[in-house]
């Protein structure tokens, strides 16, 4: 992964911007999840719910895949 000082000026500014917001949660000590946050642990939850998780030897396995030799 390159550095951030050796991205784009936009990257670099989405990132201050990201930081930004991170540390301002952090300081009121309450999360609020996005509505897109809520909607994906919806998924999850329902995913879940219906069987649909990997073992954690078929974790391992993708990992194992895909691992940099």
């Amino acid at each position: 992964m390159q550095l951030p000082e050796t991205w784009p000026e936009w990257a670099q500014l989405q990132l201050a911007q990201l930081a930004c917001e991170i540390d301002a949660r952090i300081e009121s000590k309450t999360y609020r999840a996005t509505p897109e946050e809520l909607a994906g642990i919806d998924l999850g939850l329902n995913d879940i719910r219906e069987g649909r998780i990997a073992t954690a030897e078929q974790v391992e396995q993708l990992f194992e895949k895909h691992r940099p030799a």
